[in-house]
């Protein structure tokens, strides 16, 4: 159905393109925003959070309980009171295992935690992109939609399980060993705590170098994807024209940018760690030697020097992961904001109070007016009047307007101006899927899924039963060739029915169209793929399906229309002729030229 909008959308419609780079990459970006809303998904797990919370806060007590009880250790070996030793040892051996097993539930309860908001959060965008409106399916790349759903929404699964908890450890344990080093000797914290400001700074200024890295690193992995899907559905095109090296140059390109942009993005997270080694390590010097002189002169012993050693370790520790993690998190931020892009998409507009179950179907087109892109006006005050159970068929050169017809009466878009009828009731007044499980549309693009012939046929009536569903087939004419498949219609089709022929899937879409026994019907070039004694057949049994059913055919095989009721001939938006087969071959217009063409050979 892209009749109209491969012409007139070319520079809206972007399915396959590229967008600019920079264009993503540079848009603002709110990471606090952001960061607001992931944690809104933590809401309904708040059980599991206060729990997670409570294990991590346990672990860090023995974490920075314990260099105290081993300066308690030191001391008593150094006063050789040996009768306290014992006793600090068990305690000790008790911290320990607290420790060990809080970690263990630390990094189970993390990955329940991150399992379930990553459900709930690739389920509301799926639930999101299932309700966009065609216009926006149209108009992104089909690639970076899926990149967004997979890619985007695994960063943010591996952050929340890998990081999250390794944060809230990280800043209880620096708060609880500051707390613990003032408590012990509070100018030699003071003193160790100077390394914090060199740490703050050479995070700041990494930072803002891998936010914009991390970001670009997302859209390219996007606009890849969008690449790959592209070649892939149009493979057989690429083979049939030799463009395999344009495709694999195009592919490269992208790619050489995304390893770029990771090469610069992994350099400066990984930098981080190295960075912050080296101010730890400027700590330990401060330690040595402060605590040295300290020690020489009585205020602090043997066992407080060795605490605060390892302390100022236990203290960098944390801020060298919390920098190790901050790439994970920017990765995280990045997929987030493009997640939510999405969602928050308006939802289409599925608005009406008015149902058309007892409609005649009849349709009124009344001074309509449409363009895709603004200043491009594919219909131009269009006027048409459908009666109840007429065949009408649409012709006219591509891009004349004949699926734009059909696009709007399904209200996949909607109108600029002007209004359609249904029955005299406006469609936009009508319930959205009322109006669509009244009517049956075959496309030219046949569509299948991945399922079984049984199953395919019912998805425009999932209530209908096996024996209207055969009814449906065989006046389709492919109840014979379906009981030929291994399994019949319980058969597994492959995506997309690939596994049949082309004529056969089309086959089975009109047959689906049978089934959901609609009070419209939509043919868009339906028999187009099929052979003409199969279409000879589909012809006659269309006679009988049309009955009592308004009908709207279009057709560039003039053979498949010749017995409609009415025949409208459209060119550039506009009906410039209309009939039956006989008044419009006397009027020796416009239709009698594209009738002479492909029937008696005549170049006109």
């Amino acid at each position: 159905m892209a009749e109209n909008r491969e012409q007139s959308m070319s520079n809206y419609r972007v399915p396959g393109s590229r967008t600019p780079r920079n264009r993503q990459v540079e848009k603002p970006k709110e990471g606090r925003k952001t960061m607001r809303r992931l944690v809104g998904y933590f809401a309904s797990e708040i059980r599991v959070v206060v729990f997670l919370l409570a294990v991590v806060f346990v672990v860090v007590i023995a974490s920075v309980y314990a260099p105290r009880l081993q300066s308690d250790a030191i001391d008593s070996i150094t006063a050789l009171d040996f009768g306290r030793l014992p006793k600090i040892l068990v305690t000790m051996l008790i911290v320990y295992a607290i420790q060990s097993l809080g970690t263990f539930l630390q990094s189970r309860n993390s990955a329940v935690l991150s399992q379930r908001v990553v459900s709930r959060m690739r389920e509301d965008l799926f639930d999101c992109v299932v309700n966009l409106p065609v216009k926006y399916i149209d108009s992104h790349s089909h690639g970076d939609i899926m990149s967004r759903m997979t890619n985007d929404v695994e960063n943010i699964s591996n952050t929340v399980s890998q990081s999250l908890s390794s944060m809230f450890s990280g800043i209880l344990t620096i708060i609880g060993t500051v707390a613990m080093m003032l408590y012990l000797c509070p100018p030699l914290a003071l003193l160790s705590c100077t390394t914090v400001l060199l740490m703050l700074a050479a995070t700041k200024l990494l930072s803002k170098a891998m936010r914009t890295f991390y970001r670009k690193r997302q859209a390219l992995l996007g606009e890849l994807n969008g690449t790959v899907e592209e070649m892939v559905t149009g493979y057989r095109t690429v083979v049939a024209y030799e463009h395999q090296g344009e495709v694999i140059e195009k592919f490269d390109s992208v790619s050489d940018e995304l390893t770029s942009a990771g090469i610069f993005a992994e350099i400066l997270g990984g930098s981080m760690g190295p960075v912050m080694n080296v101010i730890n390590n400027v700590g330990f010097v401060i330690i040595a030697a402060f605590g040295g002189y300290f020690a020489v002169n009585g205020v602090i012993s043997i066992g407080i020097i060795s605490a605060f050693i390892v302390y100022a370790k236990q203290f960098g520790r944390p801020i060298d992961e919390l920098a190790q993690i901050y790439g994970q998190i920017q990765t995280a931020i990045a997929g987030a904001e493009r997640v939510f892009a999405i969602i928050d998409q308006p939802r289409e507009d599925k608005s009406g109070s008015q149902n058309m179950d007892s409609a005649k179907g009849v349709i009124n087109f009344k001074n309509v007016n449409f363009s895709y892109v603004e200043g491009q006006q594919v219909l131009h005050d269009f006027n048409l009047e459908v009666r109840a159970g007429h065949k009408i068929a649409l012709v006219g050169a591509t891009g004349s307007g004949k699926t734009t017809v059909v696009n709007l009466l399904m209200r996949f878009y909607d109108v600029d101006s002007g209004e359609i009828l249904i029955d005299g009731v406006n469609i936009k007044d009508i319930d959205c899927q009322n109006l669509r499980d009244n009517t049956a549309i075959v496309l030219q693009d046949t569509v299948l899924f991945a399922d079984t012939v049984r199953n395919n046929l019912k998805y425009s009536n999932q209530g209908a039963s096996d024996e209207e569903m055969e009814q449906a087939a065989k006046m389709s004419n492919c109840h014979d060739m379906i009981l030929r498949l291994k399994e019949g219609y319980d058969t597994q089709l492959s995506g997309e029915g690939y596994n049949l022929s082309q004529g056969q899937r089309q086959l089975l879409a009109i047959a689906r169209a049978f089934l959901a026994q609609p009070k419209i019907l939509i043919l868009d070039e339906a028999t187009s793929s099929v052979d003409t004694r199969t279409e000879k057949r589909i012809q006659d049994a269309m006679v009988k399906l049309m009955e009592n059913r308004t009908s709207l055919i279009i057709a560039h095989r003039l053979s498949t229309i010749q017995d409609a009721d009415f025949i409208v001939v459209m060119e550039q938006g506009r009906i410039i002729e209309s009939g039956n087969h006989e008044e419009l071959l006397e009027k020796q217009g416009k239709y009698y030229e594209l009738y002479m063409t492909q029937f008696a050979g005549n170049a006109i």
